[in-house]
């Protein structure tokens, strides 16, 4: 059977890897014994119950994201991302389309929360963001699922567009903890979110992974249901996740245990703002940030409908993107967008 691009990649990474890693020193060995997440301290310190009464209190005036509609979610009453107040789940499962070092060997453990707060109009997963498929469940149901993940092995709690449901999710997974859940808390946002908020998570996350989707107003605006203000917001919370997690730490094994993991997707006719998004990492976060500058974009949902989106990048607007953040001094480029570029480079 033949291997395709992506397996061979990913697979000569894996083998390099495991032959250039340096052995640990006894101070990391200790650490990584020593590890435990960050919501586990939370509740020893007495401190996350409190977290969840704030939180929950929310929901009578939502304004858990930057679109602030103020609707009381606890009668009943919708906002834009059109959430009940129980969260809406379209599928739980392990996920190996992530990043090498919370994939691992055994997966991501991937819970798709239904709806959205930013809507893009090229969304991938349109059916769930926009339509809101999926089924309610009660924060305990939430809380077994979280607990089965880490059962059958998957290396952390992958919370996909959690921000409208971020009061659920912590008292899911308060519930979880007490029933022996001990895998690291990753929150997988689209970036459009209130620093006000991500404080209630000050000491609860442990891996936050936000997109970084535009730089320029316009953009946001056009693409993403009038979010006019995402530059800015996402800027600001990108720094408040660094604060509170710092740079991306792995295991011994490879696998993520804490820290911020950036994702920024190329866009045709540099919609994205490419360079401007790495010099301004270059220039606020650590050189050694982890970014990934993902090649992924198609054509999806209403997209087809702007001319200036209705196409896939070319192999030349992908290694434009990589040479910016080689430009501005990006040291921890996702592997296996590195390896993409080695690839298309060979080949040209």
């Amino acid at each position: 059977m033949g291997t395709t691009r992506r397996n061979f990649i990913k697979g000569s990474l894996l083998l390099g890897s495991s032959l250039l890693l340096p052995p640990p020193s006894n101070a990391k060995r200790k650490e990584e014994r020593e590890w435990r997440p960050a919501y586990e301290k939370m509740e020893e310190e007495g401190k996350l119950a409190q977290r969840i009464k704030q939180a929950y209190a929310i929901f009578e005036n939502c304004h858990l994201c930057p679109r602030q509609c103020g609707v009381n979610r606890q009668k009943g009453e919708k906002g834009f991302c059109r959430a009940p107040v129980k969260p809406v789940i379209f599928s739980y499962h392990p996920h190996f389309g992530e990043e090498m070092s919370v994939v691992g060997q055994n997966g991501s453990g991937t819970i798709f929360f239904s709806n959205c707060n930013l809507r893009c109009i090229f969304c991938q997963n349109w059916p769930i963001a926009h339509e809101g498929r999926g089924k309610e469940v009660t924060d305990e149901g939430l809380a077994e699922m979280m607990l089965h993940l880490q059962k059958i092995g998957c290396h952390n709690v992958n919370l996909v567009t959690p921000t409208h449901v971020m009061p659920n999710i912590l008292a899911a997974t308060r519930i979880a903890l007490k029933m022996g859940l001990r895998i690291p808390l990753f929150y997988n946002t689209s970036g459009y979110e209130r620093v006000e908020i991500l404080k209630i998570l000050d000491g609860i996350v442990d891996i936050y992974k936000p997109d970084v989707k535009y730089m320029d107003a316009d953009k946001a605006e056009k693409y993403s249901a009038g979010a006019l203000d995402y530059p800015e917001v996402v800027k600001k919370a990108v720094l408040e996740m660094h604060r509170q997690v710092g740079v991306h730490k792995m295991d011994r094994q490879g696998i993520a245990l804490r820290g911020v993991m950036i994702r920024h997707l190329v866009m045709p006719n540099r919609v994205a703002g490419s360079e401007k998004f790495a010099k301004w990492v270059s220039e606020n976060l650590p050189k050694n940030t982890y970014v990934n500058i993902m090649a992924q974009y198609r054509v999806e949902y209403k997209a087809f409908e702007y001319p200036e989106i209705s196409r896939g990048i070319t192999v030349q607007e992908f290694l434009e993107a990589m040479e910016w953040a080689e430009k501005y001094g990006l040291t921890n480029l996702d592997p296996q967008s590195v390896a993409l570029r080695n690839f298309y480079r060979r080949s040209k």
